[in-house]
């Protein structure tokens, strides 16, 4: 019953939404002349409908979408009052910063002292994290040669002052300056200013120091590490019932801002992160899968529903469950799949990684800052340790997103911009993380020699018994 009529109210708001933009479009360019309080009478007709489908559908990621439509047209309609909606944004913006330090410490020293034996890792553990470098680093330079193609952030006007300070330039830094500055002399003054590379250090360390204690020693830290994360996560959670008040009062902020002209670049930077994951997906994963003889037709029969889950919830961990099951089902070994799936979700976030490099690049230039590229190497090398703190949550790129604009003296402002397309952005890089792992699984079971290409259960045949 509420299926049904979630697919009425569906049908519904994209027929009002798209006869209010065509309405709007024509009068704009003076094809037909109407008041613009009915225009603006007809937008919000349609937006009415728009919030009795999400009402329906009580779902985070629908309101966050409609949260988004509903900013736009505030901006446009009230820009006086939507200049004054930004601290809904700040507010989330702060809580977000507030996960960056634990939930890298506690996913990194898990990663590392949660597989610390290394009779049991063995060779396998080394040809994932091999694995996983190699691919993850190819996805940042993806990325990185994405935005300097589309220069998506370009000619975007900043009006900084009270609300964002002043915008400079990085100051140029030494390579003795830069060494120094990896490493933490206080952890406590890193967390302070949100250095997320030293934090990164800093937890790498502990992890390999608490690798090192006898297991009755470490037990007890790992288990502290482990419910840290948890609590992490759902610390996120929690922050992100937020997201549509926050992402509404971004893009209201946005257009009042800015006018309407900003959506061009921000649909400019929608369209090359999706030209670029694509790009990763042909010229990265598919001759990956060849290469190491996986069956292609199969194994995309049994990743279809867990990237449609990822894509939906846009987490990675709300696919976890099924694409543990579908990789078994395809002939990866249990043992295999227990081992590198979870490895992946903290080493190898395809999707989050390009992302990263792009949306790094993206705010640099939004904000008139030219960056050589010695120091978009640099930022790339920086990413590629604090992206493998990024916990498969939903819009936790955004943690280190901050962090790395802090670190690298980029003003803030750009990243609000962001904020109001990032649940678009998020979906696609949910997915194509959720592909790199499943990928990854079969490779690492394959590399091995323990893939069988003959399962007892196909995919289809699994889900019958799960049902």
């Amino acid at each position: 019953m509420r299926s049904s009529k979630s697919k009425t109210f569906a049908i519904a708001a994209f027929i009002s939404l798209t006869l209010a933009a065509i309405l709007t479009v024509l009068n704009l360019y003076g094809f037909i002349n109407v008041p613009e309080v009915v225009a603006a009478g007809v937008r919000w007709a349609a937006i009415a409908v728009l919030v009795g489908y999400a009402v329906v559908r009580k779902n985070l990621t629908t309101w966050i979408l409609v949260s988004m439509v509903i900013g736009a047209e505030i901006g446009n309609d009230f820009p006086e009052i939507a200049m004054h909606l930004n601290i809904f944004s700040k507010v989330f913006l702060k809580l977000i910063k507030t996960i960056i330090a634990p939930l890298i410490f506690a996913t990194l020293v898990v990663g590392i002292a949660g597989h610390s034996d290394m009779k049991q890792v063995g060779k396998m553990g080394i040809k994932a994290l091999v694995y996983f470098e190699v691919v993850t680093t190819i996805a940042l330079f993806i990325g990185l040669a994405a935005i300097n193609i589309s220069q998506a952030g370009v000619g975007i006007v900043l009006k900084g002052g009270a609300d964002h300070g002043e915008i400079q330039a990085p100051p140029k830094q030494t390579i003795s300056d830069i060494i120094l500055h990896v490493f933490p002399e206080n952890i406590a003054k890193s967390i302070a200013e949100g250095q997320v590379l030293q934090i990164v250090v800093f937890s790498v360390i502990f992890g390999f120091a608490l690798a090192m204690l006898s297991a009755e020693k470490r037990r007890p830290m790992l288990n502290f590490a482990e419910s840290l994360a948890e609590t992490m996560f759902k610390f996120t959670n929690i922050i992100m019932y937020l997201a549509p008040i926050a992402v509404g009062a971004a893009i209201a902020y946005t257009v009042g801002h800015m006018g309407f002209g900003i959506l061009v670049n921000l649909f400019k930077l929608l369209l090359t992160l999706y030209v670029a994951l694509i790009a990763f997906i042909l010229l990265v994963l598919f001759p990956a899968a060849l290469m190491f003889r996986i069956p292609i037709k199969r194994f995309l029969k049994a990743v279809a529903e867990p990237i449609s889950i990822a894509f939906a919830t846009t987490s990675s961990e709300a696919a976890l469950p099924r694409a543990m099951e579908a990789m078994e089902a395809i002939g990866v070994p249990r043992k295999t799949v227990a081992f590198v799936m979870p490895m992946g979700y903290s080493f190898n976030l395809d999707g989050t990684t390009l992302y990263l490099s792009l949306a790094s690049v993206f705010v640099a230039q939004a904000a008139g800052i030219h960056l050589s590229w010695g120091e978009q190497l640099l930022m790339v090398f920086t990413l590629m340790l604090t992206s493998k703190g990024v916990a498969g949550v939903p819009r936790a790129s955004l943690v280190i997103l901050l962090g790395t604009a802090a670190s690298f003296n980029l003003p803030v402002e750009p990243i609000f911009i962001i904020l109001g397309i990032d649940e678009l952005m998020d979906m696609a890089r949910t997915s194509v993380n959720v592909l790199g792992n499943c990928l990854a699984t079969a490779v690492i079971a394959r590399w091995e020699g323990e893939f069988q290409d003959n399962p007892v259960l196909d995919y289809m045949e699994l889900e019958e018994v799960v049902k």
